[in-house]
């Protein structure tokens, strides 16, 4: 019964440490922060284990955490408004090709992250977006101003009279 109370301890742990880390570190990791996830791994099982070597312990402590993935899932999907909490929310970063930079800030976001992220989409300048949104996985999104297409290719729009 300990190996269960510690491993739903470590979850919710784990949980707020991703949840402060933010998503674009997430959805960028590199080779040597991938290699430091696979060691926060192996200290957490052995943090829940106790470095209890029996397979019912590591089966006890991986059927917990998979519960609780499972039950936080459910709740996500019963009561809407747990959502932001439990996965986040999608902040808008670009309206009307201006940067919103108070969502950058708490974002923690550079002007380069989001131009890089534009360019990777084929999007040259940012006031060709009408919005850019940082998703609640990580990534971006970007929809290009009418007419954006367009003007790009050569193409001006009639005057409106």
């Amino acid at each position: 019964m300990e190996t269960v109370l510690r491993a739903a301890i470590m979850y919710v742990f784990i949980w707020l440490v991703m949840r402060a880390v933010g998503r674009k570190e997430l959805s960028g990791l590199s080779a040597f922060e991938l290699v430091l996830l696979v060691v926060m791994g192996d200290l957490v099982q052995q943090g829940v284990t106790q470095q209890d070597n029996s397979l019912t312990a590591a089966m006890l402590a991986v059927g917990t955490m998979s519960l609780l993935v499972v039950a936080t899932s459910y709740v996500s999907f019963r009561w809407k408004r747990a959502t932001p909490l439990t996965e986040g929310i999608s902040v808008i970063v670009v309206r009307d090709g201006e940067l919103q930079r108070r969502a950058l800030r708490i974002e923690r976001l550079t002007e380069q992250d989001v131009d890089d992220a534009a360019r990777e989409q084929g999007i040259g300048d940012l006031r060709d977006v009408a919005v850019g949104i940082l998703e609640d996985d990580g990534s971006f999104s970007f929809v290009r101003r009418s007419g954006a297409d367009q003007q790009q290719q050569g193409v001006r729009e009639p005057p409106v009279t």
